[in-house]
């Protein structure tokens, strides 16, 4: 069939075949066979989790083709931004990479953070890198948690003052 309005022709093609079951909706099972990263490994669940979510409108766990149209473009929004920071071309970001990254995003973030960062989110190797699907998952993370920071710091002081359960919902409610 033709794709609905507002349905990229292409994303509509794709959504077909990744909707294995022809339930009309993409579970994470069925994104996380669809999305790979450079090194041809498939996307973490936890980033597709957070994806799906993103732009899952009936809170169903699943997507149907607009919900998919749009992922489809975000991804390609976060690749290309991927491949910006990627200076050597190596399909994965490196420590020194992940810190200029950040820092052109408008983080000030410690190398500390940083290392925190890749030692969490990077394939375990003599050369710890980042792949695309961590990446957006750190960015996407970063910035829940950046906005929540910021409704607490009025002041735009860098520093707020909060118990340790307005801590913790703050994080909850945040993770996506």
């Amino acid at each position: 069939g033709n794709a609905p309005p507002g349905v990229d022709p292409e994303a509509f093609s794709w959504f077909q075949t990744v909707d294995v079951d022809h339930s009309g909706f993409i579970s994470v099972k069925e994104l996380k066979q669809a999305l790979v990263n450079n090194n041809w490994s498939s996307f973490n669940d936890e980033t597709c989790l957070l994806m799906i979510n993103m732009f899952d409108k009936t809170r169903s766990g699943r997507i149907d083709v607009y919900g998919f149209s749009a992922l489809l473009r975000f991804i390609q929004q976060w690749r290309s931004l991927f491949q910006q920071y990627d200076r050597d071309q190596s399909g994965s970001i490196s420590f020194s990479e992940l810190q200029q990254a950040f820092s052109q995003m408008g983080y000030n973030l410690s190398p500390q953070f940083s290392q925190l960062l890749l030692a969490r989110y990077a394939q375990h190797s003599p050369n710890p890198s980042i792949q695309l699907d961590r990446f957006i998952h750190i960015c996407m993370q970063l910035q829940s948690l950046t906005d929540a920071f910021r409704e607490k710091d009025t002041a735009l002081a860098g520093n707020v003052r909060l118990s340790y359960e307005d801590f913790l919902a703050m994080v909850v409610t945040r993770m996506l």
